[in-house]
């Protein structure tokens, strides 16, 4: 078959790869010049002048992304050099917090939260308890559950260094509206897959290097096509008599294939099927297929996003005590991690400093951020590089959320982060639904 792939994030190149393995001929469409979506590189240059590489935002992948460790392996990516694996930990620069040892689940758990410094006995055993309870009840709770609520009754402290900004880096969302059942399930594959599952995998090259390109130089390799700056206008059904069945309009261009694939953004795949609906209202389309069109691009069109900023500083000679170090957020203080992008193949003194579930205003939020790093990592000299806002980074992945199917129409359908599936936005979903669209 000829099969269109219409985006080139994680998912696009994920679903064409899946679908060149089975013998199909590939196009892949991508609006940017960029390949990689919302996980893609970004060129800067340090205040002394120096041109470097930067991503769209701080990815972190984890020992538990299966899907997309084994993609990257099967294209010749490894986890050495590509990858730096440290076990779980969330401490601060003064050295509170939790740092997982490197043991077999449960122990891993058991003794990091034993061991986590700063925290009293007390609030240890009380996390120890309810993550106990979390899986004698298999991980589940009522699908209307905000993680606040799965969680009320935790010490504050708890709630602070521990709840709050693994709820929010895992679903960009604060604990008071994230999905207690998705983040559960999000516990459950990291903490307790297997070993090595809760590692932190922390990127040591470009997030276009680390998957994308590789992607594309491997479909090069079976005959695909992988177009960029090229936006997709419409798509549209072809005449039954037509051995194609779509038509693929870009610019001044329009191909007809046999198969198409939304790879891209929900918003995008929304316009795609509402201007598919329209044009086939006009046409004999039966009422169901009409229904079912309408349905999709409503789904996928109700949809929230939230925000994930990410400012580059730089501060010669500067390094953290860890490659990544937790911040204490608040409103004033919203960065919530510290990345050392030094320690991970970078210009020493650059540091990536994470605002997840990001609000505001971006000059504000770079001040506020510059100080809080300022502060709390002992670094006066600490200047702005580029401050990066994906506005629409992740979906709000709210309790009983309903996300669109996989499928849209007979030869069409959809993949990405946001499709039916168990987990949040992160590139291991995106990966996920990429793979499991080839018809």
């Amino acid at each position: 078959m000829r099969v269109a792939v219409i985006g080139a994030g994680w998912a696009g190149m994920a679903a064409a790869v899946a679908h060149a393995r089975q013998g199909h001929q590939v196009t892949v469409l991508e609006a940017a010049r960029t390949l990689g979506g919302r996980a893609r590189a970004v060129p800067a240059t340090l205040p002394d002048g120096r041109a470097i590489t930067l991503d769209n935002g701080q990815h972190i992948l984890i020992g538990a992304y299966s899907a997309c460790l084994q993609l990257m392996r099967e294209l010749g990516v490894h986890e050495q050099p590509h990858l730096l694996r440290l076990p779980l930990q969330l401490r601060f620069a003064d050295g509170c917090g939790l740092q997982l040892p490197n043991l077999p689940p449960p122990w891993d758990a058991l003794v990091g939260i034993a061991r986590a410094s700063g925290w009293p006995w007390a609030s240890k055993w009380a996390l120890l308890r309810r993550a106990a309870l979390w899986r004698l009840q298999g991980f589940a709770c009522p699908p209307h559950t905000t993680v606040a609520q799965l969680c009320a009754g935790l010490p504050q402290q708890l709630m602070d260094e521990f709840i709050e900004p693994l709820c929010v880096s895992a679903l960009n969302i604060a604990a008071t509206q994230a999905s207690g059942q998705v983040f559960l399930k999000v516990l459950q594959d990291s903490l307790f897959s297997g070993r090595g599952g809760s590692h932190m995998l922390l990127p040591r090259t470009d997030l276009t290097q680390l998957m994308p390109q590789a992607a594309a130089d491997w479909l090069a390799t079976q005959g695909a096509q992988v177009h960029t700056g090229a936006r997709v206008d419409a798509i549209a059904t072809l005449p039954h008599t037509n051995a194609a069945r779509w038509a693929v309009h870009w610019g001044t261009h329009t191909a007809t294939f046999d198969h198409i694939t939304l790879a891209c953004p929900a918003w995008e795949a929304a316009r795609l099927v509402a201007g598919l609906h329209h044009s086939m209202a006009n046409s004999s389309a039966s009422p169901a297929t009409l229904q079912a069109l309408h349905a999709w691009h409503t789904c996928a069109a109700a949809l929230q996003h939230t925000a994930i900023a990410t400012v580059y500083a730089w501060a010669p000679g500067a390094q953290l005590t860890q490659p990544i170090v937790a911040l204490r957020s608040s409103p004033q203080a919203p960065a919530q991690f510290a990345l050392d992008r030094g320690q991970l193949g970078g210009p020493a003194g650059l540091l990536a400093l994470v605002v997840s579930a990001s609000t505001g205003e971006r000059e504000t939020l770079q001040t506020q951020v510059l100080q809080q790093a300022r502060q709390q990592l002992a670094l006066p000299a600490l200047q702005a590089v580029q401050t990066i806002i994906e506005k629409r980074a992740t979906f709000a992945c709210t309790p009983g959320l309903t996300r669109p199917s996989h499928h849209i129409a007979h030869g069409l359908n959809a993949c990405g982060d946001y499709v039916h599936g168990p987990y949040p936005a992160t590139l291991e979903g995106a990966v996920r639904s990429g793979l499991g669209v080839a018809p």
